[in-house]
Formats: structure tokens, sequence, C-alpha cells
């Protein structure tokens, strides 16, 4: 058979390849979303072993729940931008296999803002249902 008769096999695309071939400010994004959310597990696990002593980080969560998102969301939508003006400044006709990296980026950071807001949502309610507790005795 010819080589031309297998069709070429191509690497699935992961997100490791998605950040690989992002732009500066998307890797920021990217990496900020991915310490925010190890932030977020520290911050509880500090709070919940802190015994009867009452200590910040409720503020950090607090602001989490919504900032996450929305730097996400922000994000992606700079993708989206680079990715429309990519696409009306090249002469060729454009396929979805070409954009497929570019909203993989997008879905990828609004993915992250989500799971950064979701688990400091979880901690949020944690800390504060502990704080509760030592505060009122129960």
């Amino acid at each position: 058979m010819s080589p031309q008769a297998h069709p070429a096999v191509v690497a699935p695309l992961t997100p490791f390849d998605v950040f690989q071939f992002a732009g500066p400010l998307q890797k920021f994004v990217m990496v900020l979303l991915v310490v925010a959310i190890v932030a977020a597990l520290v911050v509880l696990a500090l709070k919940l072993a802190s015994g009867k002593r009452l200590s910040g980080g409720s503020a950090f969560l607090s602001g989490l729940r919504l900032g996450a998102p929305i730097i996400g969301l922000l994000g992606a939508c700079d993708s989206g931008l680079n990715m429309t003006l990519a696409v009306a400044s090249v002469p060729i006709q454009v396929t979805p296999k070409m954009l497929a990296p570019g909203i993989a980026e997008a879905f990828l950071m609004v993915g992250l803002g989500f799971l950064a807001g979701a688990i400091a949502v979880v901690a949020h309610w944690a800390v504060e249902s502990r704080i509760d507790r030592q505060v009122l005795g129960v």
C-alpha cells in the first residue's frame, strides 16, 4: 500500500499542549487560576487545623468564589478575541480544525475559573461553619 492510503495519525490535543501553545497572557491566567486552587486548599487545611484559634483566610476564600470564574471568563474572552482577529487576518479558508486549539484554550480557562470558584465556595462553607461553631459554642 502507498503512504497516501493511510490517513495521518495525529495525537490528541491535551491540556498540557493547550498550555504550551498559549500566549503569555493566557499562560499567566491559567497559572494564576491553578495557584488560586492550591491556595484555597491550603487556606482550608490551615483553617481546619488551627484548633480553637480563629485566624484569617475567610476573606480570601470569599473573594475567590466570584473572582476566579470572572478571571477565567476574561481570559477566555481574550482568547476568543485573539482567535477572531487571527481568522480575520489570514487569506485562506479557515477550518474548524484550525480553530480547535483556540477554543480548547478558552474552555480550559473557563473550566479552571469555575473549578477554582467551586473549590472556594466549598472551602468557604467549611470555614464559615467552623467559625460559627466556635463562636456559637455548638
